[in-house]
């Protein structure tokens, strides 16, 4: 067993109907880009009535269509804001919370134990977050019931330097389900390849036609911050 292995993200994403939403961070090929990139699938109605739009320090999801909103509570947030010169990247609200605590000179893990999964029994979808720094280097965190009742919240962080060529990706679900099962182990290793519209490409291609809503993707200069970003979303 190879357990440094570095997957397909292509392979991971074409071969799964619902990773749900999906953060991936990591380092271009030449290790002189920093690059997180951030999708959102969805099944019902209200999941689906969803764009990214761009905003001054990052993105936040709206609805496509504002009459067909049933419930904003767990679909409207900022999933992307800037933080100094670093990037939080998360699926709900805690984008907030982090950015709140950081401000203050408190660490992500720290923001992160005044929040749990989401309430959505019986998935109990967990909470998915990232931090991007400047230098390359980045955290994954997620936030999972740990049973089936919702009783507890496990709390997981990942540290990792940047690396060139790759990329650690992290998502809500295992797959497709009734309920649907919730993300285990450690974030996945990912090669990061190709320019920034290579690698938007390969996401967004590789995401279920049905299911995918939209996507972000940011490529940072490590030496320059000047940065590049792609937004797709199926509702044009």
């Amino acid at each position: 067993m190879n357990v440094y292995e570095i997957g397909s993200l292509r392979e991971k994403l074409s071969s799964n109907t619902y990773p749900g939403r999906g953060i991936v961070l990591g380092l271009t090929a030449d290790g002189k880009q920093s690059v997180a990139a951030y999708f959102i699938m969805g099944r019902s109605v209200n999941s689906r009535n969803r764009v990214f739009a761009e905003e001054a320090d990052g993105i936040r999801t709206e609805a496509f269509d504002p009459s067909k909103l049933k419930d904003p509570s767990l679909i409207i947030y900022h999933p992307v804001r800037e933080i100094g010169r670093g990037l939080i990247v998360t699926n709900g609200d805690q984008t907030d919370t982090i950015r709140a605590f950081l401000e203050r000179g408190l660490p992500m893990e720290q923001a992160l134990r005044t929040r749990e999964f989401e309430p959505d029994a019986p998935n109990w979808t967990p909470r998915i977050s990232g931090l991007l720094s400047p230098d390359g280097s980045y955290k994954l965190s997620i936030l999972k019931s740990a049973d089936a009742q919702g009783s507890a919240c496990v709390r997981q962080t990942f540290e990792y330097p940047g690396l060139p060529g790759l990329g650690h990706f992290l998502h809500t679900y295992v797959c497709d389900g009734s309920p649907i099962p919730t993300f285990q182990g450690e974030p996945e290793r990912v090669a990061i390849g190709g320019d920034i519209d290579a690698f938007t490409a390969q996401l967004w291609d590789s995401l279920n036609a049905d299911n995918k809503i939209s996507l972000f993707v940011r490529f940072t200069d490590l030496e320059t911050r000047v940065f590049q970003q792609r937004i797709l979303n199926k509702h044009q």
